[in-house]
């Protein structure tokens, strides 16, 4: 099989790893690709991942019988839609499926819509409106930007102070046309999880979960980001819980997407709040997470291509489920001084390519090769450093010892991913 990879990132750095291990695959292009992807595949720099039409046009020039599709931004340009009409199978859906990520107001009017459970809400155009809305809610005050804001467009405000200053700034061009407009949340207690789903436009499959840290800093401190590290399998995704998110949430929302002639295929990842009256939605996203995505390649024991043709295809209930690893991985991000603001690009970062063992994967999220061959930042999120153990705690240190071999003064990293699930397992012990 020929299969294109679009995008360049951790999340696509990890899915071409795994994509090569399949003994179907006979060519693998990336576009645009990055310096780790260039281990595993063909990269072609000169696309952009939000280049529909030349992508589309590539595919057809290669003759591609897949192409897979990484980042929301590709989804959000019509990138599978441009596929479908030319008759070429892709993982991902189409521009109005994606819009249950790439529009907030647009997805919390479909859960309503379909009574799938998630927060109270309202849209809000107007600063006046959205600021005089704010009597409607209880502090905290959740304010989202409507469209793609790379992870950050995420304020959870504890006064009103801060959420009127939040609101004039989103609706004041902090994040362009993606702010034009805002959703105010109310704030939901409990603890937050990523559940993830292949879908054909008929079937669902459940994948599994993990607990990503959106924080910038240790203690869950600090601006929102795309995200600072992950583990997977999370606890918080207990058995009962599982269940109901298939019933109540995934199923619902592939047979609402049908029934509103908007087949979804491809992933559907599901942002949840395990609350006191059960799973509510706190986002969908319409790709999977990054660095999600990264420890759930590393778990998943099977070969990952035919279940991406099969969702591609429309033809998932004919596979079982996929096997994953009883293994626990967990996932650092090492990202450039700055981030998520303004993260410094063109330090040098040495050893990252070092051989660290069959437990521990590199994977390059925002790298560059320079003409002298040295590997430096060209990102916000700069490496994924992976690693799996028989327990979280294991994993943790593997991951950690492979964090201290990486010399990159640039660099920081949170020093307390997986904390939550490591807490509880210390409790379990005493």
């Amino acid at each position: 099989m020929n299969i294109l990879l679009v995008g360049s990132g951790g999340r696509e750095h990890a899915l071409a790893w795994k994509i090569a291990q399949s003994p179907l695959v006979e060519r693998l292009v990336c576009a645009p690709g990055n310096p780790g992807m260039a281990r595993h595949a063909e990269v072609r720099p000169e696309f952009k991942a939000t280049d529909a039409e030349r992508l589309a046009a590539f595919a057809r020039e290669m003759k591609a019988d897949l192409v897979v599709v990484g980042p929301e931004t590709a989804l959000e340009a019509g990138l599978a839609d441009r596929l479908a009409a030319a008759g070429i199978p892709c993982f991902g859906p189409s521009a109005r499926a994606a819009k249950l990520e790439t529009s907030k107001a647009f997805s919390k009017a479909f859960m309503e819509r379909h009574n799938i459970p998630t927060a109270g809400f309202g849209v809000y155009e107007r600063p006046a409106d959205a600021i005089a809305a704010l009597k409607v809610f209880r502090p905290p005050y959740v304010i989202k930007a409507d469209g793609l804001a790379a992870g950050k467009g995420v304020s959870i405000c504890p006064d009103a102070r801060d959420a009127r200053a939040e609101i004039e700034r989103m609706l004041g061009g902090r994040f362009g046309e993606a702010g034009s407009r805002v959703v105010i949340e109310e704030f939901m207690d409990g603890e937050e999880g990523s559940l993830f789903a292949l879908c054909d436009g008929k079937v669902a499959m459940l994948l599994g979960g993990a607990q990503d840290h959106k924080r910038a800093f240790d203690g869950d401190l600090g601006p929102n980001t795309g995200g600072m590290g992950a583990y997977s399998p999370a606890p918080v995704f207990t058995p009962e819980l599982v269940e109901r998110v298939r019933v109540e949430v995934v199923e619902a929302v592939i047979a609402a997407m049908a029934a509103e002639n908007t087949a979804y295929r491809g992933v559907l990842y599901a942002g949840l709040m395990a609350t006191a009256d059960g799973p509510k939605v706190v986002e969908f996203n319409a790709r999977f997470g990054d660095p999600e995505c990264q420890v759930l390649m590393m778990r998943w024991a099977d070969d990952i291509v035919p279940y991406l043709l099969a969702c591609a295809r429309g033809d998932l209930g004919r596979l079982p489920a996929p096997a994953f690893s009883a293994d626990t991985v967990i996932c650092v991000v090492l990202a450039a001084k700055g981030y998520p603001d303004s993260p410094l690009e063109g330090s040098i970062i040495r050893g990252a390519d070092q051989d660290f063992g069959p437990d521990v994967q590199v994977f390059h999220a925002g790298t560059r090769r320079r003409d002298d061959g040295q590997l430096v930042a060209a990102g916000g999120r700069v490496l994924n450093v992976c690693a799996r153990g028989r327990d979280l705690a294991e994993a943790r240190d593997r991951a950690y010892a492979a964090v201290r071999a990486i010399d990159w003064p640039g660099g920081f990293h949170r020093t307390d991913i997986g904390w939550r699930a490591l807490a509880r397992d210390e409790e379990a012990g005493d």
